[in-house]
């Protein structure tokens, strides 16, 4: 393989990365607290967008609710984490990138 054909795949694979890194950013998840108490909106770039409380929270106690958001939290960084993976294989066409 020649010198010039791997600087172009390389190049290729920098443009692909950038573009999944902006589709992430315009990509939201929703995080659920196992109670239903909380919904977080982040973004696939794990920017918190709205934190979102149920009414009835009010009624919790603070330990409960810390548990709720944190809960949600947990969960939309799952999701993000997923997305993140999926988007950021198919930009690579599946080349394994250095951590």
């Amino acid at each position: 393989m020649d010198m010039e054909n791997l600087m172009a795949q390389a190049k290729a694979l920098q443009d692909n990365v950038a573009a999944a890194q902006e589709k992430l950013g315009g990509m939201r998840i929703k995080g659920l607290s196992k109670n239903g108490a909380c919904i977080i909106d982040m973004t696939g770039k794990y920017d918190v967008v709205s934190v979102t409380l149920n009414p009835n929270i009010k009624s919790m106690d603070i330990a409960d609710i810390e548990s709720s958001v944190l809960s949600a939290l947990q969960d939309a960084k799952s999701k993000a984490d997923d997305l993140i993976d999926n988007v950021m294989s198919e930009a690579t066409a599946g080349m394994p990138l250095p951590k």
